[in-house]
């Protein structure tokens, strides 16, 4: 436990805040829980696809959009314990190299929607490491402002390809800020916003 509260510093909003300010036409995707409220704090926005009841599929939904996005940046919010239970799609994401992605994995070393238990994470997985031995071609470990400026600026390039960060967030829980919840809505305004019709 100790290791966790010492390493993770970040408030959590102030760093989606900054990630997704001046966003112009990035793409986001978040994983359930915390994550989507983060970004929802952060400012709704007609590019925000929140996912509800789909534990550990953010990043490969994540994939799908880049794969038919290819001009678009994407960005995928996930905390640690969502990202933990889509371990295996670091492997296929890895192979399908898509450049135009960024995964940001909001790390506070726990399992926040389910009581704050101490994750993987907290126990030491660096899901960094990870991703960079699957192959990812950009990783990094951010625990400070500066870092999360630089993983800002990585989110719009192409000549790494594709890029995951853990950010080292504290373990609280800040009032929720709840997106829209009905999945058809989301769905069709966003596809909207991208040119295509409701379906």
């Amino acid at each position: 436990m100790g290791q966790v509260s010492a390493n993770h510093s970040l408030d959590r909003r102030d760093v989606v805040k900054t990630l997704l300010a001046d966003r112009r036409d990035v793409l986001v995707v978040t994983g359930l829980g915390s994550a989507a409220y983060d970004v929802m704090a952060a400012g709704d926005h007609d590019n925000n696809y929140y996912l509800w009841a789909a534990m550990g599929s953010a990043a490969m939904v994540g994939l799908g959009i880049a794969k038919a996005q290819p001009d678009k940046s994407v960005v995928v919010v996930t905390g640690d314990g969502e990202m933990l239970m889509g371990f295996g799609s670091l492997a296929t994401i890895a192979l399908q190299k898509p450049a135009n992605l960024t995964i940001v994995v909001l790390d506070n070393g726990h399992f926040g929607e389910t009581g704050m238990q101490v994750s993987h994470a907290g126990h030491g997985v660096a899901l960094d490491q990870v991703a960079s031995t699957c192959g990812f071609g950009w990783t990094d470990e951010v625990r400070d402002m500066e870092g999360v400026w630089q993983l800002r600026e990585q989110i719009l390039l192409r000549d790494r390809g594709v890029k995951l960060a853990t950010v080292k967030i504290k373990a609280e829980n800040p009032p929720r800020v709840l997106p829209p919840r009905d999945g058809s809505y989301i769905k069709n305004r966003f596809r909207s916003a991208l040119g295509f019709q409701p379906i």
